[in-house]
C-alpha cells in the first residue's frame, strides 16, 4: 500500500472481544477515529479489544500512544477491560515492547483464531491542527504514563507540543 493511501481500520464492534484489524500503516495522519472507537467501545460497556496487526505495514509513537490511552482508561473501568495485540510482525513486536506496552496490553505472539464477521471501516476525519497536536501530545503522554522510562524518548517532543498547544490557546 503506497504511504500516501489512508490504511483502513476494519472493525466488528459487536463480537466479543470487540476486533479492530489494521490494513496499512497507522499514524498520527489517520488514528484519530481509532481513538473515537475505543472511547465508543467503553461506552458501549465492552471489556476486551482485540487488535489484528497482520496486514499492518507500520505505526508510529503517536497510534502506539492511543492504544496506550485506551488500555490504562479499559484497566480503570468495573470490571476492568483489557486488549490483546495479535499477529504483530517482528518490527512492531519491537515497537510494543520497546515502549513497555506489552505491560499494560496482553501480546499473543503465537496463532490467535478469531472470528471477523461484521466488518465496517473508521473513516477519517479531518482535524484542527490545534485538535491534531492536542491529540499527539495526548498520545505522548499516555507513552510516559504507560512506562515512566518514555519520557527521556519523547521530552523534546512533548516540550514542542506543549509549546505548540499552548500557543493555540487563547
Amino acid at each position: 500500500m503506497p504511504e500516501t493511501e489512508s490504511p483502513v481500520f476494519l472493525i466488528d464492534a459487536y463480537s466479543e472481544p470487540v476486533i479492530l484489524r489494521i490494513q496499512g500503516r497507522a499514524s498520527f495522519l489517520n488514528c484519530a477515529p481509532v481513538r473515537d472507537f475505543f472511547d465508543r467501545v467503553a461506552e458501549m460497556g465492552k471489556r476486551s479489544v482485540v487488535i489484528d496487526f497482520q496486514d499492518c505495514t507500520g505505526m508510529d509513537s503517536t497510534f502506539l500512544g492511543i492504544m496506550a490511552g485506551a488500555a490504562l482508561e479499559f484497566r480503570k473501568l468495573t470490571p476492568p477491560g483489557d486488549f490483546t495485540l495479535v499477529r504483530l510482525s517482528q518490527r512492531n513486536l519491537e515497537l510494543v515492547r520497546n515502549l513497555g506496552l506489552h505491560r499494560i496490553m496482553n501480546v499473543e505472539t503465537g496463532d490467535f483464531d478469531m472470528a471477523f464477521n461484521q466488518s465496517d471501516s473508521l473513516k477519517n476525519a479531518s482535524q484542527s491542527e490545534k485538535d491534531n497536536a492536542e491529540m499527539v501530545l495526548k498520545a505522548h503522554e499516555c507513552l510516559v504514563e504507560a512506562d515512566s522510562s518514555n519520557q527521556k524518548k519523547f521530552q523534546d517532543v512533548l516540550s514542542f507540543l506543549r509549546l505548540q498547544v499552548d500557543k493555540d490557546t487563547p
